[in-house]
């Protein structure tokens, strides 16, 4: 399968020389669903940052969609991103006072569609999530199981190659998390690729790959129960 996002001896540094990530090697499928999982402080945020463009490394590669990174300006850099990447985060985002279409209309912003267009393209994806008849609910008229799903919709209306869910389910209760899941296992089987980033192991054993990450190393690569050596792991 292509390579949506492929990591090669990623670090990253912090002044006062704390290092996040050591040299961490990822390839993430075109199609794939997986977890990266590691408990706080292991350095998943800093991956996530790095995955999604949001950050740049202080030595290593990162291509994204055939494009190297570090050749990109800056705003070369977040075009490439609001094409080829959405984000899903636990606290939803959501714009209050706004129904969920234009919520999700706003995730098209950058698309250069008209208004109409944008609103027709919503109203599909908010029934792709299944909240058809909460189209036009605020935020406060939703509950937090619904909100996610919104959010998901916001991420998933321009057809991103790579969905990024940050602890998707940390602010909902088991039955909302059990469902936004769910929905991320039918969005992937529509084709949709997925990196779950969590501290969840039970939600991480759910995902047909698991990356464990610890201080700042990939400490395993898992497929279908069988363990990949770290230093193989992306390299396939």
């Amino acid at each position: 399968m292509s390579a949506v996002v492929e990591l090669n001896q990623v670090t990253k540094e912090y002044p006062g020389g704390v290092v996040a990530l050591q040299g961490v090697d990822l390839r993430i499928g075109s199609g794939e669903l997986l977890a990266i999982v590691g408990p706080s402080g292991s350095g998943k945020s800093t991956l996530l940052h790095i995955v999604g463009t949001l950050d740049r490394p202080s030595a290593g590669s990162v291509t994204l969609a055939g494009h190297d990174v570090a050749a990109l300006s800056d705003r070369r850099l977040s075009a490439l991103r609001a094409r080829h990447i959405g984000f899903v985060f636990q606290s939803f985002h959501l714009v209050a006072g706004v129904s969920a279409r234009d919520n999700v209309a706003e995730g098209l912003l950058y698309s250069g569609l008209p208004r109409a267009q944008r609103r027709r393209r919503a109203a599909l994806a908010l029934e792709r999530v299944g909240l058809a008849d909460r189209m036009h609910h605020r935020p406060h008229e939703l509950s937090g199981g619904q909100r996610q799903r919104v959010a998901i919709a916001r991420a998933v209306v321009g057809e991103p190659d790579l969905l990024l869910a940050d602890e998707p389910t940390g602010a909902l209760d088991s039955a909302s998390s059990e469902a936004v899941m769910e929905l991320l296992h039918d969005l992937n089987a529509d084709g949709a690729t997925i990196a779950v980033i969590t501290h969840d192991g039970e939600i991480a054993d759910s995902l047909p790959r698991q990356v464990r990450i610890r201080d700042g190393r990939v400490v395993a690569d898992l497929r279908t129960g069988a363990a990949v050596p770290a230093d193989r792991g992306g390299k396939r």
